[in-house]
């Protein structure tokens, strides 16, 4: 399995937002490119897929801006994931039985690494990781003094 650049961007963008969530103001796009490093133009259409998908909510006006709809505490990295890839979380029971014995063991196997790979996503939370990225920023500092 691996993280596409659309959705390690996403998550970035997600952070960043996070990060300012208590604030209770809206980000601008070129607020989050510039902070990220991500491409304005590319960065509009991810938020606006994370809108549709209800992780994002938008604000229009000068003040204007994305704001995450929920808690980052609410969030699972698996729900972002789902809703910018469209994750497909069914078993594939019902193909096994119209494929031969081995792709059908294979099929099984596949399917089991891919519940586990989605249990680790849905048990971490944005805020889960600006706790991880806070904590490795304090041994940053430590570590230099």
């Amino acid at each position: 399995m691996e993280l596409s650049c659309k959705s390690e961007y996403a998550i970035l963008a997600l952070l960043e937002m996070a990060t300012h969530y208590e604030n209770g103001e809206p980000m601008q796009i070129r607020q989050i490119a510039a902070q990220q490093n991500i491409p304005d133009r590319y960065l509009e259409q991810l938020l606006a897929t994370l809108r549709r998908g209800g992780i994002l909510k938008s604000q229009r006006g000068s003040k204007g801006g994305y704001l995450l709809a929920r808690e980052p505490r609410k969030i699972t990295l698996f729900e972002i994931l789902e809703c910018l890839e469209g994750l497909d979380v069914k078993t594939g029971e019902d193909n096994i039985s119209t494929k031969t014995l081995d792709g059908a063991v294979i099929e099984e196997i596949w399917q089991e690494a891919c519940q586990a790979a989605n249990s680790v996503l849905k048990n971490y939370t944005l805020q889960d990781l600006c706790e991880k990225r806070d904590s490795r920023r304090q041994l940053d500092i430590m570590y230099y003094i």
